[in-house]
């Protein structure tokens, strides 16, 4: 990937990254390998290449009008007839006056539910995108928009309804954010066009990292070279989880097992413990069975200790706790893989 940044007040970054392959639709790539840098023309250009390699290339470029990565921002892909547009709720009149907003095409509100402060989210459809979003100036919760419209005229309203479906679907197995809806009536479409659709959606995926949004990124996901150690077990007393490292921390997965109770010094030392399985216990990821608390979906956590603190119920050190199925423990398994 490659990125190439300009002295003022506009910015264009051309990229290279990864593209899944249809049949791997759930496989996003998150992590960057940052290299050398190089100056050219004046240019800096880093030099940037993807840590999973089981995608086929793609190149992205990536438009800052203000020079500002969290102000508005277009992003485009070779060889690709739609076009992405993000920006900040602070920006939204700047938003809806882009021209591409007349078109037809899906969007993302991104924020918080204002109840639960749970990441929350609306997917949508409209032939012109522009009157749709401004009817959500009265939604309180959303903080930025991301737009997805074709760059010619062949994507119709058909085409939107059949993308807002699949957007949905994806989001709701994946579970990272709640959603306002959880259906759409969809949209039946000849078999040519439903695949066009389905390109217009890897293309999607493939988009949302960068402009932000890991609402279609599997909290689990499959990789080439896999962590140290590969599934890692954390055991205490009769619970036993399993999980390994990801792109963001770490993963516990489902059917993995916590205590039930909590240690007694875990509410004076270690609060944030017991507020993050109080949490988990809340939004259903973690229920009470059998004795144990157990997790009924795969739950992403900042740290291997972090994650080995709800199972304990108690403070834990996470590299001492997770250990690989020959009982190696991931300190030693990061030591291995220093050396080697």
């Amino acid at each position: 990937m490659g990125m190439m940044f300009r002295n003022g007040s506009r910015c264009v970054v051309s990229c290279s990254a990864s593209l899944s392959q249809r049949e791997s639709k759930f496989s996003i790539l998150q992590q960057w390998s940052v290299g050398r840098s190089q100056s050219v023309d004046g240019l800096i250009k880093l030099v940037v290449s993807p840590v999973a390699t089981y995608m086929t290339s793609a190149t992205i470029k990536l438009f800052l009008p203000r020079g500002d990565a969290k102000s508005l921002r277009i992003a485009e892909i070779s060889n690709w007839s739609g076009k992405a547009i993000a920006a900040p709720r602070t920006e939204l009149e700047e938003l809806l006056a882009r021209e591409e907003l007349d078109k037809a095409g899906v969007y993302i509100l991104i924020g918080n539910d204002p109840q639960t402060n749970a990441s929350h989210a609306y997917i949508g459809e409209a032939e012109v995108i522009r009157e749709r979003l401004k009817q959500h100036k009265t939604k309180e919760f959303w903080v930025s928009a991301i737009v997805f419209v074709g760059k010619d005229e062949n994507l119709t309203k058909a085409h939107v309804r059949y993308l807002e479906n699949r957007l949905l679907a994806e989001a709701a197995q994946i579970k990272r954010f709640t959603l306002d809806q959880n259906q759409s009536s969809g949209s039946k479409l000849p078999e040519s066009d439903r695949e066009d659709m389905e390109v217009f959606l890897a293309h999607i995926r493939q988009l949302l990292p960068v402009l932000g949004s890991d609402i279609l990124t599997p909290i689990a996901q499959h990789a080439t070279k896999g962590p140290p150690g590969g599934v890692l077990y954390c055991r205490i007393k009769n619970a036993e989880a399993r999980g390994q490292r990801t792109a963001n921390g770490f993963v516990v997965y489902q059917g993995s097992s916590a205590v039930l109770e909590e240690r007694p010094s875990a509410e004076s030392y270690y609060p944030y413990a017991l507020s993050q399985r109080k949490q988990l216990i809340d939004d259903g990821t973690l229920i009470n069975k059998d004795g144990l608390l157990v997790f009924t979906k795969d739950a992403e956590f900042s740290s291997p200790s972090a994650a080995a603190a709800v199972i304990h119920g108690g403070s834990a050190n996470g590299l001492i706790a997770w250990k690989a199925k020959n009982g190696t423990s991931l300190k030693q398994l990061d030591e291995q893989d220093m050396t080697s």
